[in-house]
């Protein structure tokens, strides 16, 4: 099954465009590898993750549903992995497995360099409090939010995560997502996240929107942690109220050269690997 030193596990694993935008990085340094997409159903995780020890084999990101379930499985977590509570790259370093995420970091990455947004001191809602969530509340707390409010369907998931990153002043407001509770954060923020499968292709709601436009400020940045399709309706409804929309290509493809990075120990080169996924989605869109 795995027949190359770096790829991807997921399952499914059909939809990813990691391979694209990897691959293009690889061969425009000269890497003699290829980045390929395993489906790795949860029995043969382990299995497969044992095999990322051989002596050749360089990395492996991890997608859903495996990020957590493979912390047991590595010998070493990364301060980030550890305080998110996931792992979305693996390294082998002479058979020891790291388990790391850069989430986060690839997302703040997306944030400062497509967007020209530094977070710093802004008020920020940030929708769900799944896995995304996590990685991102956890990165905003680095980047020194004025205020944060975590908005979940479930406001007892929006609770437990808020608590978890409370420290000092940073307390993020948890709420639910009824239209009067929003009301009172949504129409203050700068910065909007949607970290929900609200509006994803071939997710269970694939024209909602977390939020409306007649909620948001005309002076807001609304990002969107979805990818496909590159024009969620959330971010139809930012554009509509005068904000910025940004669809989450690019903290996908952040994430992955902050992982290409630590896996070749080469700087990536970025604008191509950028080139490489906007040929991709527009060719699939055609």
């Amino acid at each position: 099954m795995i027949s190359s030193n770096i790829g991807i596990i997921g399952h499914p694993i059909g939809h990813t465009k990691s391979p694209v935008f990897q691959q293009a990085g690889l061969d425009a340094l000269g890497i003699d590898e290829t980045f390929e997409a395993w489906d790795v159903p949860p029995k043969k995780l382990e299995s497969i993750v044992a095999k990322f020890r051989e002596k050749n084999f360089i990395a492996c990101c991890v997608t859903l549903p495996h990020k957590q379930a493979v912390i047991p499985m590595v010998d070493e977590l990364t301060d980030a992995a550890k305080a998110v509570g996931a792992v979305n790259w693996i390294f082998n370093r002479r058979g020891k497995l790291v388990g790391h995420n850069t989430d986060g970091s690839g997302f703040l990455r997306a944030l400062r360099e497509k967007t020209c947004f530094d977070p710093k001191g802004a008020d920020v809602v940030v929708f769900g409090a799944g896995g995304a969530a996590r990685a991102i509340v956890h990165a905003l707390k680095g980047a020194e939010v004025n205020r944060l409010t975590i908005a979940n369907r479930t406001v007892e998931k929006a609770q437990v995560l808020a608590s978890y990153f409370s420290e000092g002043k940073f307390k993020p407001k948890a709420i639910g997502m009824a239209k009067d509770e929003m009301a009172n954060h949504v129409p203050f923020a700068n910065l909007l996240v949607n970290t929900t499968s609200l509006g994803m292709s071939g997710g269970p709601a694939e024209i909602a929107s977390p939020v409306t436009s007649d909620m948001i400020s005309a002076q807001t940045i609304g990002y969107d942690a979805v990818y496909a399709p590159p024009m969620t309706t959330f971010l139809r409804e930012v554009e509509a109220a005068g904000g910025e929309p940004a669809g989450g290509i690019t903290m996908l493809v952040f994430q992955g050269i902050e992982g290409f990075e630590m896996a070749t120990g080469r700087s990536a080169p970025v604008n191509i690997m950028f080139e490489a996924i906007y040929s991709a989605i527009k060719s699939h869109s055609n």
